[in-house]
């Protein structure tokens, strides 16, 4: 189970010194700087767990516990005093007041996690007897099955009619996936709050499943029904708030009468099964159970267990597959270089010195060209200012089923895009059905003539939703977007500047919008800064030619409309922009043409994404280097820049830990060593002082909102160093394993599964 903690301090180091414990060891943290702000923060969602100090401003320590142990929805939160205060009288004072542990400062780290370990497994009183679920105030699954098996019997012969619902939100599962599990409890946090303020519900539950149960009694189908719609609309209509980014949401709802059911799990099945129907539809009815259901569920049933089991087959066989090319890199990387120098030297030729400086040269010029590219991303263009704005197109290209919750609050910030002349915001989606979310889409379009919607039908990619955009795009330059992204208000403006001086395509400045909501977002928040702010603007200046990545980036229309996205390729961004460089057009990079975007949230989603960049990447490269090399449009300057780009890039990480094997043969063989040899000082030294490089060049070029969060460099420069590179490295190595198999199909994550008992419904 992902826990939560919260943790409340004035003092800005120990929140840090305790958050980043509590997160090295998985937990999510949320800090607060007194007891007012916790109550803030507790308003958002409800933690597993508080830390909190007693001497603070505002509200202190003791004034927020007795608050805590007051409110019926929070008592039963676990909480841990951490304080300065030694005295007897303020450790008996906290736990009269309702403090399940109290330790005091200065503190030996291992004890605090080893109580808070404690309070969370082995709480005081077992989750079991707890009524409500502390995270929304809900009845916890076991407490409302007891109640709704009360009332079957109580009724079971009386002729008063009671009514089981089940809601599910369509776009939980995405929303989890991309912000984080806070986000979903932030999410039933506030619907648990919608939903209490309805006094017709009698009971209502919140499961581990993200399920919510509402029990309705001595009420007719017909109010039901109505209920059911009111709650409907009012959950469509509100914005939600997940790990603060603004949300729409929509209810999915069955529900089934009592009348002749006698047990729980049999008045659940069938309340379920109408909820599956209204997955089915996903159109906003609620859908009450009929008895006609049940033979259409059970064929459904059938089908899906037969693909279920292929499907767990194939995900077994994908797993055991993924681990052999792992192993197979460490072989060829590791093993096989340690065996040449064996085989070399049994044949009478000691190879490895001349190895050894293969390998420095090629750790030096990687280095040079890092510190080359660092350098020059502070070299800033002038850009002239036009005096005329042209008409400018935007093209959103979303797949609506993983988008639906975010799109709303992507339109918003497009349309709040200050732009001297038009602009024409055109989304263009696709989606295997209809979705609830397009009707206020067609609102919106009502309300805003800028706004053009256009449903590809047929469409399974990003390339297709945007060459179908453009026959319809009336801007003479386009901006090319995620469905994720909010670009800054003159985004369009100074986009143009460029355009005007001569460039084709610029490319803009990816800032992480969520660098807070885990350890892996701050990571890639430093590393965006890295890669946008300093390593593509330096190398554009370098190599003389920019890449345009697929997003937040703008072309004149007619280039564009004669290059399309090439959608059979992984990464059809840069086999696009490769294809007009080769050609002699200019692409430019520009760190200060900002675009905020969510990042992956955990390491399976990082994965998944670098793993098809980096066979997206092996592609371009095999496509395009030769091209590339045998173009009389390209200078020497930029065919060099093609080859670090495009070679260099794919052999490195190969080299990078070649060292090891090398290193271990020598003292497998029983080599001496001399580590004083200034050969060696000198390239350790150099080799050592890129990632650090990195990171300070990052810092200093990195936009202020990102450069204010100094931990994030410092976490990222000891973490890239010790895991993250090689990380990156082995997915690339990977990724031409996977080439050589030809493994090649992507599949889009699964979002929505609407059957309690592990059903599934596409």
């Amino acid at each position: 189970m992902n826990y939560s903690v919260l943790c409340i301090d004035d003092e800005e180091s120990i929140r840090k010194l305790v958050s980043t414990a509590l997160q090295r060891i998985g937990y999510d943290v949320v800090t607060a700087n007194d007891g007012q702000e916790a109550l803030e923060r507790l308003r958002e969602a409800i933690p597993d767990l508080i830390i909190s100090d007693i001497s603070m401003p505002t509200m202190d320590g003791l004034s927020f516990l007795q608050q805590l142990r007051n409110d019926e929805y929070l008592r039963d939160i676990p909480l841990i005093i951490l304080t300065a205060f030694t005295n007897t009288d303020n450790i008996e004072e906290s736990f009269n007041l309702g403090a399940d542990d109290y330790l005091t400062k200065p503190f030996e780290m291992r004890e605090l996690l080893a109580r808070v370990h404690v309070k969370l497994v082995r709480p005081s009183i077992s989750r079991a007897q707890v009524v409500r679920d502390q995270r929304t105030g809900f009845l916890n699954e076991r407490n409302f099955i007891d109640v709704v098996t009360r009332e079957i019997v109580r009724t079971s012969n009386q002729t008063t009619t009671n009514f089981l619902a089940y809601i599910y939100i369509d776009e939980l599962l995405n929303i989890i996936e991309r912000l984080g599990a806070r986000a979903g409890d932030e999410i039933a946090h506030q619907l648990s709050l919608m939903i209490r303020a309805r006094p017709h519900l009698d009971s209502f539950s919140h499961d581990n499943e993200g399920y919510f149960g509402l029990l309705m009694l001595d009420t007719t189908n017909r109010i039901v029904q109505l209920r059911m719609r009111q709650l409907t609309n009012d959950i469509v209509n509100h914005t939600f708030t997940a790990a603060g980014t603004k949300v729409r949401l929509t209810p999915i709802i069955g529900y089934s009468y009592f009348a002749g059911f006698h047990s729980f799990d049999d008045l659940e099945a069938r309340a379920m099964t109408a909820l599956s129907v209204a997955a089915a539809q996903l159109d906003l009815r609620p859908i009450g159970y009929t008895n006609s259901m049940d033979a259409q569920i059970t064929e459904k049933r059938q089908l899906i267990a037969a693909r279920r089991a292929t499907s767990k087959r194939k995900w077994i066989f994908d797993q055991i597959r993924l681990y052999f090319q792992i192993v197979l890199t460490i072989v060829i990387t590791l093993i096989v270089p340690f065996g040449i120098y064996w085989r070399a030297d049994q044949a009478g030729y000691d190879i490895t010195g001349f190895a050894y400086i293969f390998f420095v040269v090629a750790f030096v010029i990687t280095g040079l060209f890092i510190w080359i590219e660092g350098f020059a991303s502070f070299f800033d263009e002038d850009l002239p200012v036009p005096t005329e704005y042209p008409p400018a197109s935007a093209i959103i290209a979303a797949h609506l089923q993983n988008e639906a919750a975010t799109i709303i609050e992507t339109i918003e910030a497009f349309r709040k895009i200050d732009y001297p002349g038009s602009l024409q915001i055109i989304l263009a989606y696709n989606t295997p059905r209809e979705l609830p979310v397009e009707a206020e889409l067609r609102l919106l379009a009502d309300a805003d003539p800028r706004l053009v919607l256009m449903r590809v039908e047929h469409s399974t990619s990003k390339a297709q939703n945007v060459n179908a955009a453009l026959s319809i795009a009336t801007g003479e330059y386009i901006g090319v977007f995620d469905a994720d992204h909010q670009p800054m208000p003159g985004s369009f403006t100074r986009a143009w500047q460029w355009l005007a001086a001569g460039y084709d395509i610029v490319q803009g400045h990816c800032v992480i919008r969520n660098g807070t909501d885990s350890w892996i977002t701050k990571m890639i928040a430093v590393e965006f800064e890295s890669i946008y702010a300093v390593a593509h603007p330096g190398r554009a200046r370098l190599h003389g030619f920019g890449i345009f990545g697929g997003t937040n980036g703008y072309w004149r229309a007619d280039l564009l409309r004669q290059t399309r996205m090439h959608g059979f390729m992984l990464t059809e961004d840069i086999d696009s922009s490769l294809r007009v460089l080769e050609q002699g057009y200019r692409v430019a990079s520009d760190p200060k043409l900002i675009s905020r975007e969510l990042g992956p949230v955990t390491l399976e989603a990082l994965w998944n994404q670098r793993m098809r960049w980096a066979q997206g990447w092996l592609q371009v490269s095999i496509k395009h280097l030769i091209r590339a090399l045998r173009s009389s449009q390209l200078t020497l300057r930029q065919k060099i820049g093609f080859l670090h780009l495009l070679a260099w890039r794919e052999i490195f990480p190969w080299i990078s830990p070649q060292i090891f094997p090398l290193i271990a043969y020598w003292i497998w063989r029983g080599d001496s060593l001399d580590w004083t040899i200034s050969i060696y000082v000198l390239t350790t030294l150099f080799t050592l002082s890129v990632a650090p490089g990195q990171v300070l060049f990052a810092y200093l070029r990195a936009i202020p909102e990102q450069r204010k969060h100094t931990s994030w460099f410092v976490w990222y420069l000891v973490f890239g160093s010790f895991f993250y590179v090689e990380w990156k490295n082995l997915i690339s190595r990977v990724a031409v394993i996977k080439e050589l198999m030809q493994e090649r199909a992507w599949r889009v994550t699964p979002r929505i599964h609407t059957n309690k008992r592990d059903e599934s419904y596409e």
